[in-house]
């Protein structure tokens, strides 16, 4: 209904006098005295809302360079791995010597 309504009134733009007049005429015999207050009112309703839908755009184009960016949030996520307490850290950990492992669980790389 709404690209109906704005398609009418790009069309409405080109037509002079006269052939505004036959247009309404028509209009008038199809759908009625009773019904054209109803479809002039829902028509500018369509109008309104198209004009309110432009001025946010508008407006929102103007202010996009004009306010700072949001801070993100910069608190630490809540951890995900479970803590041991009074663990050894990896640099308290001494590393394994290849000689202290039985041959068995030994890698070979090649």
């Amino acid at each position: 209904m709404f690209v109906l309504v704005m398609n009418l009134l790009a069309l409405l733009s080109n037509f002079g006098g006269p052939d505004l007049i036959i247009i309404l005429l028509i209009i008038l015999v199809l759908f009625g005295a009773k019904k054209l207050p109803e479809l002039a009112k829902g028509m500018g309703q369509a109008v309104r809302e198209f004009q309110k839908a432009k001025d946010e755009f508008t407006d929102e184009l103007h202010n996009a360079g004009k306010t700072p960016p949001a801070q993100p949030d910069t608190r630490q996520p809540d951890a995900t791995v479970p803590r041991i307490d009074n663990a050894p850290t990896a640099r308290e950990v001494p590393p394994v010597r290849p000689e202290s492992v039985p041959e068995e669980q030994r890698t070979h790389e090649v």
